[in-house]
């Protein structure tokens, strides 16, 4: 029997680790059943870099974005930039964007303007908006719940606590999980605890490969891998947890037409 498509809602197909071999990672993702994949951007040139692929590559589609850890680039001037990006008919939401305060690669400060300044640009574009949390729980959860009525959004690779999982639901926000639930026995509560149309999967290649790939880089063939630790925590099949996180990941970056 032909298992149902595969949607993988967040890889970087344009990072420098597939530029060798991008057209086979392609082939091979298509082979594993994998039918859709929005490639995220981390700044404009590399939007700009994500909507040319799109442009050419059937089932693909980007975003437009700075990354948390580039925020002290942020400026009107770059908002500017990526909004004038996020006309291309390629582009699928704002992001990612959002605050990490694991790395602090950028201030503090910065990261919180910038998330806001991507918050509102969402919702002037009528965008949905992909968002990076890590080790800054309580500040997302804030401008979730502050702006979460107007922005329709997504916590990719989610790790966070009860508080952010809350503060996602309540918003009606999409919670997406990558290949660290084949190995982080914390996230199991979590993927359980999200409603079966809120609930995504990710590769977020080439970073986090799934057992049993761990130690290689990712790529999104490596998406059922993710969506069978998905299925057994949630007590459902492959089969039934592919079509819902399809489905849902259609609906969120507003693709249902097309399937």
């Amino acid at each position: 029997m032909t298992r149902p498509a595969l949607f993988d809602s967040h890889l970087h197909l344009t990072a420098a680790r597939f530029s060798m071999d991008r057209d086979e990672v392609l082939d091979r993702a298509r082979a594993r059943g994998v039918g859709g994949m929005v490639t995220i951007a981390s700044d404009p040139e590399d939007a700009r870099a994500a909507v040319a692929l799109a442009a050419r590559t059937p089932g693909l589609w980007a975003t437009a974005g700075l990354h948390p850890h580039e925020a002290d680039r942020s400026s009107p001037a770059l908002i500017e930039a990526i909004e004038r990006i996020a006309t291309a008919t390629e582009v699928v939401a704002i992001g990612e964007t959002g605050l990490d305060f694991h790395y602090d690669s950028a201030a503090r400060s910065a990261q919180l303007s910038n998330f806001e300044a991507h918050l509102g640009l969402a919702a002037r574009l009528g965008l949905p908006i992909v968002v990076h949390s890590r080790s800054a729980e309580a500040d997302t959860a804030a401008r979730v719940a502050e702006y979460g009525d107007g922005v329709a959004g997504v916590l990719h690779c989610f790790t966070g606590g009860e508080a952010l999982l809350d503060a996602a639901l309540g918003a009606d926000w999409y919670v997406s999980f990558s290949g660290l639930v084949t190995f982080v026995s914390e996230l199991a509560e979590s993927v359980r605890a999200v409603p079966a149309d809120r609930l995504l999967i990710e590769t977020d290649a080439p970073y986090l490969a799934p057992v049993p790939r761990r130690g290689r880089r990712n790529e999104p063939a490596f998406l059922p891998h993710t969506c069978e630790r998905v299925a057994e925590l949630r007590g459902i099949s492959f089969e039934e947890a592919a079509a819902l996180t399809t489905s849902n990941a259609r609906r969120f970056y507003g693709l249902e037409e097309a399937a």
